[in-house]
């Protein structure tokens, strides 16, 4: 007997379909469309390959900004990958610990600077790392560190580094609340057989739950590739679509931005925006697929 469609879940479904594809797909599919052409002077547009590309990796005027731009978004995924991500575990695994008095008020505190908007979060601390009116200073100086302040937004040395270090301080708590699931839902009687056989809470840790929560780590850096890689919103409320000083804090979204809209004597070209944003699209398409083709492959065969 042949079985009648189900139109009910298609019903459901047509709503988010519409959305995903007014909204996210077809603006993909002509931002890509869009790359392989050049806008002259009258606004006319002609089909011109692949030169976006290759103005953008190897003409001086553009490639040197998108190379100090990859370069800077390189160095701010790992700063945020090597710092945030360890820290989150370890608070994810303190707090999972049978006994912690306070464990849902302190995931609450770590969890909030997420919920803030990236505005607040840059203007708090441009008043608190400012060498005229910041209290940071101050501060230091009550632990006798004060001649070791400096006006690290303002160095181009330090400036990239405290900004990815901000970002870790407000978005902590999404990696350490995913880890944080995936400890308690470890079944207890693989702990407590571990602890009757004799086994100390460290060699627990690192024998049996560490490795049980490794796809979860997987999609935590994952996750952190992606958004760091998109990332925009905190450069650009810090240090303004320049990127200063000196592009020292430039990534591939402010790049873009300054590329696509223009701004003061740059004048913005639509075409190459769309080819720089095509290069972001390939970058993280590519980080994506390397994961799950080596990592994830290799994590679902440990798991089983």
């Amino acid at each position: 007997m042949k079985r009648a469609f189900p139109w009910h879940i298609a019903v459901f479904l047509a709503p988010a379909f519409l959305i995903y594809t007014a909204f996210s797909a077809l603006p993909l599919l002509d931002t890509l469309r869009l790359g392989f052409f050049t806008t002259h002077d009258s606004g006319h547009q002609t089909f011109v390959g692949l030169a976006n590309y290759i103005k953008l990796l190897t003409d001086p005027d553009w490639s040197a900004g998108f190379w100090n731009a990859m370069n800077n978004n390189i160095k701010f995924f790992l700063i945020v990958m090597f710092v945030q991500n360890p820290i989150a575990l370890l608070l994810a695994a303190l707090l999972s610990m049978h006994g912690v008095r306070g464990a849902k008020g302190y995931q609450t505190l770590i969890f909030l600077p997420t919920l803030l908007s990236v505005v607040i979060i840059g203007f708090i601390w441009q008043l608190i790392l400012s060498p005229l009116w910041g209290v940071s200073e101050k501060l230091m100086g009550f632990v006798g560190l004060a001649d070791y302040f400096q006006p690290w937004l303002g160095d181009e040395s330090s400036a990239l580094i405290t900004l990815s270090l901000i970002s870790v301080w407000q978005f902590v708590g999404v990696p350490m609340m995913l880890i944080y699931a995936s400890l308690i839902a470890i079944p207890d009687e693989i702990i407590e057989a571990a602890r009757i056989e004799g086994a100390s809470s460290w060699h627990i840790f690192w024998t049996i739950r560490l490795p049980l929560i490794l796809p979860t780590l997987g999609l935590v850096t994952i996750l952190t590739f992606v958004g760091n890689f998109n990332a925009f919103d905190l450069i650009y409320a810090v240090k303004g679509a320049i990127a200063g000083p000196n592009y020292s804090t430039d990534l591939l979204g402010t790049f873009f931005y300054r590329t696509f809209f223009g701004y003061q004597s740059q004048i913005g070209s639509p075409t190459m925006g769309a080819a720089v944003a095509t290069t972001m699209f390939l970058i993280i398409l590519s980080g994506v697929g390397v994961y799950f083709y080596f990592i994830q492959r290799k994590l679902q065969r440990f798991a089983f």
